[in-house]
């Protein structure tokens, strides 16, 4: 027995020896060492022995199966130094020239947009309030003040679910203020922005936009807010103190009276020509932008949600927030923020 351990060690070695790759120590480790190789055939023979023979085989055997196993490791080593010493002979590496600078990403615009409001409207003591896509039509129209007959709800200009009784993807983000009415008593004051959803596109419109809307509730609230709010936000996120605003009477069923909201061109400064008296596109030579609408909040929406109309008022605005990415950077193409076009991102 102990000559046979012996003549399986030195085939063992020899046949390690001669290996040349990984695969071939593989196959010989599973086929000498394996749980079919004669090693563990071997040591499964050990109960036919007398108890002085077991003793003395089992001893040399366990320790020739270490060696042997040590072996293979070794062997495995050998190949690996082997290589890499191969790859340092013909694959040179200057360790010294700089690396190619990974490309980093950043903020999207319309992203870092919606961060810079949420900090303007915040020194201003405005909450960021959130709401979901879906919306029911009890928050989407009915108490927004809008009936069954109003043109927002034709098939044209909206989203209807099929699978869902009722439900639309959302117009605008007013859902957001009336679900924050119905569950918080004033005063209060709210910013809500997010995607919002209507069946329109061209340059400046697309089946998804992203919007924002605020709100003011409390007692003695007037125009008056609404103007210094509106003014102040505008001077900030055009980066322009000389920004002006001016309303213009509108009608918006939630809001009375409607209002749309105008500044003064932030490229021309509402001179209608650039420095160099050629005209300015933005503005159409006009001087001023429409922004978006606002007003005050219908003593019908106050009743909707539990306000007493003769105690509180409100204002309320909303613009899109892709258009005034569009104005501050100027983009000349509504697409073009959502195309991912790298050329375009990497600008800003």
């Amino acid at each position: 027995m102990q000559s046979k351990i012996e003549s399986l060690k030195k085939d063992t070695l020899t046949a390690l020896e001669k290996a040349k790759t990984e695969d071939e120590v593989r196959e010989l480790e599973i086929k000498y060492l394996g749980r079919k190789g004669p090693f563990s055939d071997l040591m499964r023979g050990l109960k036919d022995l007398s108890d002085e023979e077991k003793r003395t085989v089992g001893k040399l055997a366990n320790m020739v199966k270490k060696e042997l196993e040590l072996a293979v490791q070794q062997k495995y080593a050998a190949l690996e130094t082997a290589a890499m010493d191969e790859i340092v002979e013909t694959e040179w590496l200057d360790v010294t020239v700089p690396g190619k600078k990974p490309q980093m990403g950043h903020r999207h615009l319309i992203s870092k947009f919606i961060d810079d409001l949420e900090v303007i409207f915040g020194r201003m003591g405005f909450s960021v309030a959130e709401g979901p896509d879906i919306e029911t039509e009890h928050f989407n129209f009915d108490q927004l003040n809008m009936p069954d007959d109003h043109p927002a709800r034709d098939m044209q200009d909206t989203f209807w679910l099929k699978n869902l009784d009722k439900s639309v993807l959302r117009t605008q983000t007013s859902p957001v203020q009336i679900r924050y009415m119905e569950a918080h008593n004033p005063p209060l004051r709210i910013i809500s922005m997010g995607k919002t959803f209507r069946k329109d596109s061209d340059a400046t419109h697309s089946p998804m936009f992203h919007q924002c809307e605020g709100l003011m509730v409390g007692e003695n609230i007037s125009i008056a807010n609404l103007k210094g709010v509106m003014t102040a936000f505008l001077q900030q996120v055009f980066e322009d103190d000389s920004i002006k605003t001016r309303f213009r009477t509108s009608y918006f069923p939630f809001v009375e009276p409607g209002l749309e909201v105008d500044c003064t061109c932030p490229i021309c400064h509402g001179e209608g020509r650039l420095p160099d008296h050629s005209p300015c596109r933005l503005c159409k030579q006009c001087g001023w932008l429409e922004i978006g609408g606002a007003g005050m909040v219908h003593p019908k929406v106050l009743e909707n949600v539990g306000y007493d109309p003769q105690k509180f008022t409100g204002f309320a605005f909303g613009m899109g927030l892709d258009r005034m990415v569009m104005i501050k950077y100027r983009v000349n193409h509504l697409r073009l923020l959502f195309e991912n076009d790298l050329r375009f991102i990497e600008q800003f």
